[in-house]
C-alpha cells in the first residue's frame, strides 16, 4: 500500500521551519489556527497574481508578524509603500489585532514549487495543452540547476469525459531523504470542464550546501548544545 505524505510536512521539526510560529493554550489555539488561515487565504485571493508561494506567521503579545514571501514584490508594495499599509489595514481589520508586514523577494520563482504550479494552473486555466505544459514546465526548471522535478496532473484533462492522472518528472526526486531539500506546491486550474489538481516536487539538493539554512549544521553535529550569550553576566 501506498503511503503518501507531504514533503514539507514531513520535514517540519527535522530540517524545516514551522509556517507559523506562536504558542497558545487549548483555550485559544483553534481561534488563532482559524485566524491564520482567513489571513493567508485573504493575501493569496487579493495578489493572485503577485507570485505567493508561502506566507509565515508569527505572533507575540502585543502583535502579529507576517513574513510575505513574493516573486513581484513591487505589486505588493505599491508606490511609495501605499499599497503595503493599505494591506496592513485591511489585515488589522480582518482579524482585530496590531499587525506589521515584511515583504521577502523569492529570487527565483522557477526554483519554487508553488510558483511553478501556479504558472502551469494558470496555462490550463487559458485551455492550453496540458502535454506541452508540462514539458514547458520541466525544461524551464530544469536549466535553472536543480536536481529534480516531477509534475502531476488530475482531472478531466484536454475535456476528456473521464478524469485521470498525469505525471511526468526529470531527475531525481528522493522524497524519503530528510537531508534533502525537496519544494512541493499544489494549486488548482479552474477550467470550463472542472477543476484540475496541479501538484510540483522540486529536488533542490541537501540542506547542507545552502547557505544559512536553518539545521545545516546538525547534519555534521556542529549545533552547539547550549545557545550562545548575548550578554555577559
Amino acid at each position: 500500500m501506498g503511503q503518501k505524505v507531504r514533503p514539507t510536512g514531513f520535514r517540519v521539526g527535522v530540517v524545516e521551519d514551522w509556517r507559523s510560529r506562536w504558542y497558545a493554550s487549548k483555550k485559544d489555539f483553534g481561534a488563532l489556527l482559524v485566524e491564520d488561515q482567513k489571513v493567508r487565504k485573504f493575501i493569496q485571493t487579493k495578489y493572485k497574481f503577485a507570485g505567493i508561494p508561502k506566507v509565515e506567521i508569527e505572533r507575540t503579545r502585543d502583535q502579529v508578524v507576517v513574513h510575505l514571501f513574493t516573486a513581484r514584490p513591487g505589486i505588493i508594495i505599491g508606490r511609495k509603500g501605499q499599497e503595503v499599509d493599505r494591506l496592513k489595514a485591511e489585515l488589522e481589520d480582518l482579524t482585530g489585532r496590531r499587525m506589521e508586514l515584511k515583504i521577502i523577494e523569492v529570487d527565483n520563482a522557477l526554483q519554487s514549487a508553488a510558483l511553478v504550479a501556479e504558472d502551469i494552473a494558470q496555462q490550463l486555466s487559458k485551455r492550453g495543452s496540458f502535454r506541452r505544459t508540462i514539458k514547458r514546465a520541466l525544461d524551464q526548471v530544469m536549466e535553472t540547476g536543480v536536481h529534480g522535478i516531477k509534475i502531476e496532473l488530475s482531472g478531466r484533462l484536454g475535456g476528456a469525459e473521464m478524469s485521470r492522472r498525469e505525471k511526468a518528472s526529470r531527475g531525481s526526486i528522493p522524497l524519503s531523504t530528510l537531508q534533502r531539500h525537496v519544494d512541493y506546491g499544489f494549486r488548482e486550474a479552474h477550467t470550463t470542464f472542472g477543476v484540475i489538481g496541479v501538484k510540483v516536487w522540486i529536488d533542490l539538493g541537501d540542506y547542507s550546501d545552502e547557505e544559512n539554512r536553518d539545521g545545516s549544521d546538525a547534519k555534521a553535529g556542529q549545533a552547539p548544545q547550549k545557545p550562545k550569550r548575548t550578554h555577559k553576566r
